[in-house]
Parts: C-alpha cells; structure tokens; sequence
C-alpha cells in the first residue's frame, strides 16, 4: 500500500490483505476471476498429459492501491475482468464489462491507479495469447463507468504490457509492448515511440524512480535500461 507500509496485497483469484506485515492474512474480495474450470483445470495437453500449470490461469495478474484515496483498489485478471472496490474490499464491482472495443477474454496485463485523481485508472490489455495482436490500452476518469481508448499512435502489432502515469505531469504517460516503449505528452491523446538506444525489444514493466524521475524499463531478454 502507499499509504501503510505494513498493508500488502496479493492476488489469487481472490485479494488478500495483511495489515501487520505478514504476520496474518485475510481475504478480501470474492473470486474475481471468471472461475471458468476449463481455464482453471491443471491437467492440458490433449493426449499427452500436462500437470505442470503452465495452462493452468484464471486469476489475478495486476492489483494496485491508489495513491491518492486508501481503499481504492483496482484488479485485473488474465481472463479479461477488471475491479474496483471503493471501501478497502467491503464491495467490488465489475467495472471490466464497460471497456468497449476488445475480445473478451484476454489477460489484463497492467492496472495502473492515477497519482492525481481517485477516479481515474488505465488499463492496458494483452492479446498476443489469442492471435490478437493489437494495442489496447483504456481511460477511465469515473472509476471505471465509462472508458476510453488511448492508443493512437501506437502501431498494430504492439500488444501492451504495461503503462504508467508520470509521477509529476498527469498528461506524460508511457506504454511498454512486446516491441519497445512508446510515450504520450497529451493524456494519451497520441503517442511516439521513445527510441533513444532502447532496443526493439519486449518491455514487460516501467518504473519511474519517484526521487530521481528516471524512467526504468524491464525488458525481456536485453536487460534493465534507465531513462535519465
């Protein structure tokens, strides 16, 4: 949690939340997920009999606090479900079913609260698992009733794995994919690729350094790379 460094969070299928450390732990939401046994069923493989859970999904990938208001908890899944509770995980609401243009279904790769209003999230979507190759990333400014698609700019063939609000300017975001990272100064309105040395390259997170502003790509397979 950013607002108690004793509050942690972990997600299954369900939210679980200890408030000393992790001392004790306690859930605090339903199953978040589909809990479609299909998705959730360990063995796969047809004839050839899979145990190892490579396969085996339906549960929370991304969780954040926001960093403005406590209790605002945002969760996605990786069979296309995003949530919000408003009171610490008393109530959630599936806010998942009023983002417009994608398959349902897809993993939910980033939730991403804004450090400058409650109401406000981004949400990036991965579908490169099922053949869908496009970016999408989404905009939500009244907790989730209404979204907005934010990825102009960006080329198909950029599924998004991460995206994050700068920590000073809330019109600076920027966007990693499975080809490099790209940037917008306008809200989302339109974004560039960042270039500058960074390799063509997968980008699974970014971190911006909340004392030095650098922004701090992970990639896959060509290391970390920092942005002064």
């Amino acid at each position: 949690s950013p607002h108690d460094h004793n509050k942690v969070y972990i997600g299954s299928q369900f939210v679980h939340r200890t408030v000393n450390g992790g001392q004790s732990w306690e859930i605090i939401s339903p199953d978040l997920s589909t809990a479609d046994p299909e998705l959730a069923d360990p063995e796969t493989g047809g004839l050839t009999r899979d145990v190892t859970g490579a396969e085996t999904h339906a549960t929370i990938l991304t969780l954040a606090e926001s960093p403005v208001t406590p209790g605002v908890i945002w969760a996605g899944t990786d069979d296309g479900r995003v949530h919000v509770t408003r009171d610490d995980g008393a109530t959630w609401v599936d806010v998942g079913v009023n983002i417009p243009d994608p398959p349902r279904g897809l993993w939910v790769s980033r939730v991403e609260p804004s450090h400058f209003e409650a109401g406000t999230a981004y949400v990036s979507i991965d579908g490169h698992r099922s053949d869908e190759f496009r970016p999408w990333i989404f905009k939500t400014t009244d907790y989730g009733r209404t979204w907005t698609r934010i990825t102009n700019g960006i080329p198909d063939g950029n599924p998004i794995y991460v995206v994050r609000e700068d920590l000073k300017n809330p019109e600076l975001l920027y966007a990693g994919s499975e080809f490099g990272a790209f940037f917008s100064v306008d809200g989302g309105a339109s974004w560039g690729p960042i270039g500058l040395g960074l390799p063509t390259v997968a980008v699974h997170d970014l971190v911006i350094h909340p004392r030095e502003g650098d922004l701090i790509a992970g990639t896959h397979g060509r290391s970390v790379w920092i942005l002064d």
